[in-house]
Order: C-alpha cells, then structure tokens, then sequence
C-alpha cells in the first residue's frame, strides 16, 4: 500500500508539471506571435488610428484641395489601390507567419512529448528498481526473521527439556523426603513446639490425648454451669426491673387521678363563681335599663340650647 501510494504521488506530480509547462507554452506563444496589433482587423479599432492617419489638409499646395475648399467628399477612395496592395502584402506576411509559428509550435510540441515519454520510461525503470530493491530486501528479512525464529524455536526446546528433566528430579526427591519424613510416619514429637511443649505445630499436629480431652471435657462443663447461673442472675435481675416499673406506673396512675379530681373541682369552682357574676351582670343591666336610664328629656331639656351669641 505504501509503494502504491507513492508511485501515486509520483505520477500526480508529474501530471501536474506536465499541464504547467503546456499552459506556460501557450502563454509564452499567444505572447509572441499573437500580439493585438499583427490582427488582420486590428486597423478598425487601433486607438492610435487617428494619430497614424494622413491629416485632411497638409499644406496650402495640397493638390487634394478644390477651388470648392471642399477637402474631401463622401464615398471617395483616392488611395484604394495602394492601400489593396498593402493588405495584400500585409496578409500574405500574416499568413507566411502564421506557418512559420504553427510549424514551430508543432516542432515544440513534439520536442515536449518526446521529453515527456523520455521522463517517464526513465520515471518507470526507477521505479521497477525500487519495487525490485524493496523485495529483494523484503526477502531477506523474511528469511532473516526466519532463521532467528528457527534458532529461538531450537533454543526453546532445550530449555523446556531441561526445565522438565530437572523438574523431574526435584519432585523423585521432595516424594522421598516425604515418605521418609515424620508427617506420614506420624511421630507425635514432631509437633512439639520450640518455644514450649505447651505449644504444638499446628501443620504437624495429629490430635490430643485422652487427658487434655478429659481436661477440655470438664473445662467446658465449668462454662455451662457458669453460664446458667450468669442467666438465673439476669432473670432475677429482669424481674426485679419489672417489679419496680409496675410500681411506678401505679404511682404515676394514682397522682395522675389525684390530679384530674383537683382540675375537676377547680373548674366546679371557677363555674360557680362565673355564673354569679352572670347573675349580677343581669340584676345591674335590669336595674340601669328600668330606673337608671327610665326619664326622656322634656321640651325644657331642648329649649336651653342657642339661647346666647356663643
């Protein structure tokens, strides 16, 4: 994919030089030989037509002025022939340079394809050796990698066959050390500790005597025997704890008794108290409605009132 790739590049950029040099050969040709003024019809719109012209009058002798003073007059041609004969000179020196030019752009042209087809037969024998260098080298690390992989392969298996022979050997000797050993033979002394022979190997351990079992036995008949006495104790303790809640409670439910028959009479009495001052609040207004407010003013009453000046 790379060598495509850039055989790619290559043929694009030789593309690219090739539509540049024909642009840049055209330019320079139209630059040349096909300038405005060697037009044919370049006469009808040369802007320095009236500056290369013949004036109307050149001098008082000028034998183109009549009697009239009339210079010059519609449709008359005084120098047809002459300016025919020059057109045709001019035109024949057009086309003889039209063939000139034309022969050698042909010439160019052949001179650039024939450049181009060198370029690129050149372009393609180096790159055919490059793709057959590439190879070549491809070939020779494949065949490189090869024989490494084949020397690291043989390498490899040597290693293994000795890592298993030795293997091999280190296991023939670690099953003869056990079978010889104390572990299977089972030798009680093998578990004695160093620091004790209170203290055993836990590995090596194969069970206690019928006197620690007794010893272990009696220990944990101690520690039931500790503990229902612990639970007779919490369960007295429970009791006693129950005992004095269930007097509290009677106590808390006489004074709460005690209390509500209290509030009981005191809002007996504050009703008692109410409904008297009830009754003298009707015996006052009955009185100020019947005697107190009973007498209407008179007419004397009104008659004292804006009697003065003030």
């Amino acid at each position: 994919m790379k060598q495509n790739d850039k055989i790619m590049c290559m043929l694009e950029e030789r593309q690219k030089n090739d539509i540049r040099n024909v642009n840049k050969a055209v330019s320079e040709f139209q630059k040349n030989f096909q300038k405005p003024e060697t037009r044919r019809e370049f006469d009808l719109s040369d802007p320095q037509a009236l500056k290369k012209d013949r004036p109307a009058r050149l001098s008082d002798n000028d034998p183109r002025c009549t009697m009239s003073g009339l210079q010059k007059f519609m449709g008359e041609d005084l120098n047809y022939h002459q300016r025919m004969k020059f057109q045709k000179e001019q035109l024949r020196e057009w086309s003889l340079q039209q063939q000139r030019d034309w022969k050698n752009a042909l010439a160019d042209q052949k001179f650039a394809d024939d450049l181009y087809d060198k370029n690129r037969i050149e372009l393609d024998q180096k790159t055919m050796e490059q793709q057959r260098k590439e190879e070549e080298s491809r070939r020779a690390v494949c065949a490189a990698t090869k024989d490494f992989n084949r020397t690291q392969a043989a390498e490899l298996a040597e290693r293994k066959k000795l890592e298993k022979c030795q293997k091999t050997k280190e296991d023939m000797d670690e099953i003869s050390s056990l079978l010889q050993g104390d572990l299977l033979s089972e030798n009680p002394e093998q578990a004695v500790s160093s620091f004790g022979r209170h203290r055993v190997i836990t590995d090596r351990w194969k069970g206690m005597n019928q006197d620690q079992l007794m010893a272990i036995r009696y220990s944990q008949q101690q520690q039931v025997l500790e503990k229902l006495r612990l639970k007779e104790e919490e369960r007295q303790r429970d009791a006693e704890w129950d005992r004095q809640s269930i007097q509290a409670a009677r106590a808390h439910l006489v004074l709460e008794r005690h209390q509500q028959r209290q509030n009981r009479e005191r809002r007996q009495a504050l009703d008692n108290v109410n409904a008297e001052l009830s009754q003298e609040q009707k015996s006052k207004n009955i009185y100020l409605k019947e005697e107190a407010y009973s007498n209407f003013p008179t007419g004397q009453y009104y008659a004292q009132f804006n009697t003065t000046s003030r």
